[in-house]
């Protein structure tokens, strides 16, 4: 019998990445492809975990007292341990835990894309151990304890709210955002991955750059005109800029694998383009006035190395079955 399942989305950063680590707002938006748990009863001593299409090993472990003492699988299944640790179940019986992240993966190259999958993951297991969509707090916990402390929360933020969100650090505020009218857009892949802890750590070992201070004001006045097309086609650049001398000083690498001919080819055709990853490549966003312009650009650059994602702006933060 099944016990439950949920899923969450993944999530881009629009504004705000690492500025919001000292408080500024971050505006994100959920994207329409979803981490998905399904959690079953088992026979056994051993509740047990999989995950189709990432790991080949069935991770086993038992709860003694506040530990959680695996058997096998403990690498794998990180999340899970974070996650169990910080709800601490105390489940009838034994459970399967079935985890699936496939469709964060380029299925051609079988590369994982930037979207933030841990967080969509710890989002659907909280959600699906605690069978409520109400997990902002404990999902926030578990990502932590996942990474050391390191991180916003905007990226788990994200996937509990879905849609396009404005989010403070301070108290994990999220406020929902509309989409601006006549804002077309086109999601566009590096093809190369990159990792957001190792960014955070080389963050963390750069003394201060006036460049801080200025990635800040510019996520302010970014985040303030998240209302209006106009104003978020002509406030970027100035943002952008902001963002690759901070970049440059901190050397995270956020221009690299492709970006930085997008930024420029972009602006000389009257459009905007911006990474979205922490640095060294992922996802980054197309944006104008009109899907024509949009499409018009990316002809003829099948040989760039980027892709254009078929992703969307997805409404719908975490959903919960129950069974």
């Amino acid at each position: 019998m099944t016990r439950g399942s949920a899923s969450a989305p993944g999530k881009l950063v629009l504004c705000g990445e690492y500025a919001v680590l000292d408080g500024a707002p971050a505006v994100c938006m959920a994207v329409d492809r979803r981490a998905k748990v399904r959690i079953e009863a088992c026979d056994g001593e051993w509740h047990r975990v999989s995950a189709p299409g990432y790991s080949s090993v069935e991770g086993r472990f038992v709860v003694d007292g506040s530990d959680v003492v695996w058997s096998r699988g403990e690498d794998d299944y990180r999340i899970v341990n974070a996650v169990w640790q910080t709800l601490m179940p105390v489940p009838e019986g034994c459970l399967s835990i079935e985890l699936d992240t496939r469709s964060f993966v380029d299925q051609a190259s079988g590369k994982k894309i930037g979207i933030g999958s841990s967080a969509a993951l710890t989002v659907a297991l909280t959600a699906a151990l605690m069978q409520s969509g109400d997990v902002l707090e404990p999902a926030l916990r578990s990502h932590r304890l996942l990474q050391n402390g390191a991180g916003s929360g905007a990226d788990i933020a994200t996937s509990v709210s879905g849609g396009l969100i404005e989010y403070s650090r301070q108290e994990a505020a999220v406020a929902p955002l509309c989409w601006p009218a006549g804002l077309a857009y086109r999601l566009i892949w590096s093809g190369v991955p990159a990792s957001t802890r190792v960014k955070i750590g080389m963050l963390e070992k750069t003394g201060y750059r006036t460049s801080k201070t200025a990635l800040f004001e510019a996520a302010e006045n970014m985040a303030n005109v998240w209302r209006s097309a106009a104003d978020v086609l002509s406030q970027y650049p100035a943002y952008i800029e902001a963002l690759r001398q901070f970049s440059v000083d901190h050397d995270l690498g956020i221009f690299d694998a492709g970006h930085e001919q997008l930024v420029t080819d972009a602006a000389a055709a009257g459009l905007v383009y911006k990474p979205c990853g922490a640095g060294g490549g992922d996802v980054g966003i197309l944006l104008g006035d009109s899907d024509e312009k949009l499409n018009d650009f990316m002809t003829g650059r099948d040989d760039s190395g980027c892709q254009v994602l078929d992703f969307e702006l997805e409404p719908d933060g975490v959903l919960l079955e129950q069974h």
